[in-house]
């Protein structure tokens, strides 16, 4: 694939206090191309408990295809659902939205789940859903 039909990729995750920073950090980067630079804040719970967000966006091309790619290794089941889910996981404004497992992650593994959260600009012309849902089946197929 020469372009991807993504503007970008977003992908954050929370450290919380019972959490090892770096364990999560690692889980985070199972996705990331090396040198990908995370931004990193400290928020505070509702019971004052240490929230560590960690973030990064990718809008080089290259750097959303290692991300689509990771995503690409998803078994073959969990990635059926996925394209089966399209629809519901590209919104009116073309976001494309998808959770991943962190412990997986943190293992290597790449699932569906919860922990990682991953948002994805999708590029339509003209900018409605059903070319967006279309154009990410075809960059995750």
């Amino acid at each position: 694939m020469s372009s991807v039909p993504f503007h970008y990729v977003d992908l954050r995750t929370f450290c919380y206090a019972t959490e090892d920073e770096k364990r999560v950090t690692a889980a985070l980067e199972t996705f990331l191309p090396e040198e990908t630079e995370l931004q990193r804040v400290e928020n505070e719970g509702h019971h004052g408990d240490r929230i560590v967000t960690l973030s990064a966006r990718l809008e080089n091309a290259d750097d959303v295809r290692y991300v689509l790619d990771r995503v690409g290794e998803l078994t073959d089941d969990e990635h059926e659902r996925l394209l089966s889910e399209l629809d519901q996981r590209v919104d009116d404004n073309c976001s494309f939205f998808l959770t991943l497992s962190k412990q997986a992650a943190f293992e290597g593994r790449v699932e569906l789940g919860d922990g990682i959260t991953l948002r994805g600009k999708v590029e339509a012309y003209p900018a409605k859903k059903a070319a967006a849902v279309e154009n990410a089946r075809e960059a995750l197929s």
